[in-house]
């Protein structure tokens, strides 16, 4: 079995420092290229320095909306600079987060929008987030859908109405171990209705550990027990899957040839 984890932070404090620990126990578990997310100055530069030193790990760099509010023309600068890396493979994370909302909900909107012109100025796909904001993020996606655009909607807690106007405008969607819960039934439908041609895997690590390690620290190798629910609830081979979901993120990510 090979795993994409497509999005991923051994960026984060929690891993940072010991992440060869995690690259080797991610790959013991079959998880053979891992996508590094940032979301700020720190986090960003991180994901670089990941994908520089690791092979088969890519950087996906941005600015997340809890962290929108620091986005100036300094920080555009140096993301324009970081986007010519050959190893980052998308823009992100960006998006809306209203749970949080350490950023001003406008401030948050227009930071979106203009990284999601910023990725289409470069034809690349954008890694996007949302939370407790589903509306204005399909808003602000269909508005800037008249270009083209693509991307993944990362984390995927929604229902399959939602997830299917998120696929109407060509974007994949990826399911973390959200998906692996047992009362998260809307969550299932979806993954069970989503086409095979547009799924992807994710752990999302440090946050979102899937079952049965749920409460605890995620990680990339968690990425097999995210698989394996998925699976379950598509009443699929594992392997098969797994398969799928690889060429899906290598494809959506510009990955030609991933060996392993």
């Amino acid at each position: 079995m090979k795993i994409f984890d497509s999005h991923t932070h051994l960026n984060d404090k929690a891993f940072w420092g010991n992440e060869q620990t995690y690259q080797d126990r991610a790959r013991k578990l079959g998880v053979k290229a891992t996508a590094q997310v940032g979301s700020n100055t720190v986090l960003n530069q991180r994901a670089l320095e990941l994908a520089e030193k690791y092979p088969h790990t890519y950087a996906i760099v941005g600015w997340h909306p809890e962290d929108a509010k620091d986005f100036h023309e300094s920080e555009r600068a140096t993301l324009l600079e970081q986007l010519k890396n050959p190893k980052v493979v998308a823009l992100g994370e960006i998006g809306l987060d209203y749970h949080w909302d350490t950023s001003p909900q406008k401030t948050q909107r227009r930071v979106f929008a203009e990284q999601i012109q910023i990725a289409q100025e470069r034809n690349l796909p954008i890694a996007i987030h949302n939370r407790d904001a589903m509306e204005d993020t399909y808003e602000i996606l269909k508005n800037a859908s008249t270009h083209p655009i693509k991307g993944v909607m990362h984390s995927f807690n929604g229902d399959v109405a939602w997830m299917e106007k998120f696929l109407e405008l060509g974007l994949n969607i990826s399911f973390s171990g959200v998906a692996s819960f047992k009362k998260t039934k809307e969550v299932h439908e979806a993954v069970r209705q989503v086409p095979l041609d547009r799924i992807m895997v994710e752990t999302d690590a440090p946050y979102l550990a899937p079952e049965p390690l749920r409460g605890k620290q995620n990680e990339p190798a968690y990425a097999l027990y995210v698989l394996e629910a998925l699976a379950r609830h598509r009443d699929m081979d594992p392997d098969e899957l797994a398969k799928a979901t690889f060429e899906n993120t290598s494809k959506l990510y510009g990955i030609e040839n991933e060996e392993n």
